[in-house]
């Protein structure tokens, strides 16, 4: 049986198949069409997961969209009321969304009345917390998805057993998280699509100076919490979010209302420096969040009895606030899904259609997030003949492994830059050893050279160590696993000064597990790199430069040309620059 997953009309718009109960492919289509965040509907990445499972559109026997119309209808029609406008932009969006069969028989250039295909529709939020627990290790578990809004929640818990899940509690729009974070960080001068990921970086460079007042923006009550709603506009006005558009990336509206400029003072424009006072309320709403998300899931801990908990939604992101669940609540085990934003809909809603509506048991664990495409050495030799590698300046070699390993290794030893491209590209946002930039961990200077040759982005943004999972605990403070770099914890202090260049300014770094199993090539490179230098850490930042990752080989080579990489590997080719 055949499952075709769509994340449509939003943000990080989205495919994926599983078939007979197995994840067989999974990406976003922004590595298409290279516009980040991309919404729209994702033909290409259809395209790819049915090319992968080798399938056409007519071997499909169920469609799952994470969208539910008919959720929280009482609410909805409340907002409509009060908030016309807003309500005419949403159902424009809901006729996209009734009318993804069409959508995707034009992108297969069929007739709608020959989709043989069940459709479903998935709340939002249940889609996410399939997202994370029936591909998570666990037999039982905890569940929570927190973001911004969708199917006009922001909050949904629950627990899972074997292949049912129960769903316990709600939030409901206007109050969430992800719209509080957002808020903030609007305010802060951030205005683009998915900077909450900066901030966080920012908050490690303050001190939480006006925590006070951020406990009057966001209040804990009972299992949750509520908005000072005063400090926000979209309960006026509604989230003013694009979604509609796959060739350009979502854009939201103000959400902070002038009593916040109020009460923090005025707000940071994008061109102006930033201040240390702007540093210290990134703090203070990185603390906040932390005590209202981690105060959540300790209450979800005493209720449940459960030490396993699965994360998704947005703000299943925050991997400082995750790095601290150990300490702070009663769970000892931790599973993110790597796409744990709305990309990671496409998986949960296949699923969530397989298990929970079909009730069919679990075999299969996400042990990997290695779901994307794939190319072979003859496609790769095709791409480097295309751009002339090897008569533009640049040695091309092509090497046995244990060669590459040793050669590459020795490269960033020797505080050189390195591109490296293998296998099948990572599903979700971040690049763990298929598509990443790889660097010498114990050079200070490494961070602001790779900022300054490549990356061109704000010094205070961390990068990630990529350490080999057996070493863990001797160079973190923390043992358990985080293969998708989705948790942060503390370096020892005695190991800091070896490996600066990833250690973030509070002394953590959001880490990388490699094991062998996972990835075989990316975990011989660190090897190799320890036993040249005795550091069993490598870091790692995603190929790419204010782009969506690379996907294919010509983009990885485009990438290496326009930059100051000084060597790329593709498959097993090397390349250096004379």
């Amino acid at each position: 049986m055949n499952i075709l997953g769509i994340n449509a009309y939003h943000g990080n718009a989205s495919a994926a198949i599983v078939c007979d109960g197995r994840l067989v492919a999974a990406v976003e289509e922004e590595r298409f069409n290279r516009v980040k965040y991309a919404a729209g509907f994702p033909a290409q990445a259809i395209r790819y997961c049915l090319r992968e499972a080798g399938l056409e559109l007519k071997d499909i026997d169920h469609v799952a969209v994470p969208r539910n119309p008919y959720a929280r209808l009482g609410t909805k029609l409340f907002y409509a009321i009060r908030m016309p406008s807003f309500a005419r932009e949403r159902m424009k969006v809901l006729a996209k969304f009734t009318g993804i069969p069409e959508a995707l028989a034009r992108a297969f250039d069929t007739d709608p009345a020959k989709l043989a295909a069940k459709f479903h529709r998935v709340e939002h939020h249940q889609a996410h917390l399939a997202s994370a627990f029936f591909v998570s290790p666990f037999e039982r578990a905890a569940l929570l998805s927190a973001d911004g809004l969708g199917d006009f929640a922001s909050t949904m818990w629950g627990s899972g057993d074997g292949s049912r899940m129960k769903i316990d509690g709600a939030i409901a729009f206007p109050h969430s998280l992800g719209l509080f974070y957002s808020a903030v960080t609007q305010y802060l001068g951030f205005l683009k699509f998915g900077d909450e990921y900066k901030v966080m970086g920012l908050a490690a460079y303050g001190e939480a100076e006006q925590l006070e007042a951020f406990r009057d923006i966001v209040h804990i009550n009972g299992n949750g919490f509520r908005l000072g709603l005063e400090y926000f506009t979209h309960h006026r006005t509604g989230p003013e979010m694009s979604w509609a558009d796959a060739d350009k990336t979502p854009t939201m509206g103000k959400m902070f209302s002038e009593a916040m400029e109020r009460r923090l003072g005025p707000k940071r424009n994008p061109e102006e420096p930033l201040e240390q006072r702007h540093r210290n309320l990134a703090s203070a709403l990185q603390t906040r969040l932390e005590e209202v998300y981690l105060g959540m899931l300790k209450k979800l801990a005493e209720r449940t009895g459960l030490k396993a908990v699965c994360l998704a939604g947005g703000v299943a992101f925050n991997c400082v606030a995750n790095g601290k669940i150990f300490d702070k609540t009663g769970f000892e085990q931790v599973h993110v899904h790597p796409a744990a934003g709305d990309g990671g809909l496409a998986v949960g809603a296949a699923f969530y259609v397989w298990h929970q509506i079909l009730g069919k048991p679990r075999t299969f664990v996400m042990d990997h997030a290695y779901w994307g495409p794939g190319y072979t050495r003859e496609e790769i030799r095709a791409a480097m003949d295309a751009k002339a590698f090897g008569k533009n300046g640049c040695r091309v070699e092509e090497l046995a492994e244990a060669n590459l390993m040793q050669r590459t290794a020795a490269i960033v030893a020797d505080g050189k830059i390195l591109g490296w491209f293998q296998g099948r590209a990572e599903w979700g946002p971040r690049a763990l050893g298929n598509r990443s930039i790889v660097a010498d961990p114990r050079r200070p200077e490494m961070k602001e050279i790779l900022n300054r040759r490549i990356k061109h982005r704000e010094i205070f943004r961390p990068f990630a160590p990529s350490i080999l999972a057996e070493s863990t605990g001797e160079w973190f403070e923390k043992s358990h696993p985080s293969p998708f770099m989705t948790l942060a914890f503390s370096v020892r202090p005695e190991k800091r000064d070896k490996i600066p260049a990833p250690t973030h300014v509070d002394g953590t770094g959001r880490l990388q597990t490699v094991t062998r199993e996972a990835n075989p090539r990316y975990w011989s490179l660190i090897k190799a790199f320890e036993q040249l230098t005795g550091v069993p850490v490598v870091l790692n930042t995603s190929f790419n430069d204010n782009e969506p990752i690379v996907c294919t080989p010509a983009e990885a080579l485009d990438c290496f040309q326009r930059t100051q990489m000084d060597a790329l590997v593709l498959g097993d080719f090397l390349i250096t620059r004379s």
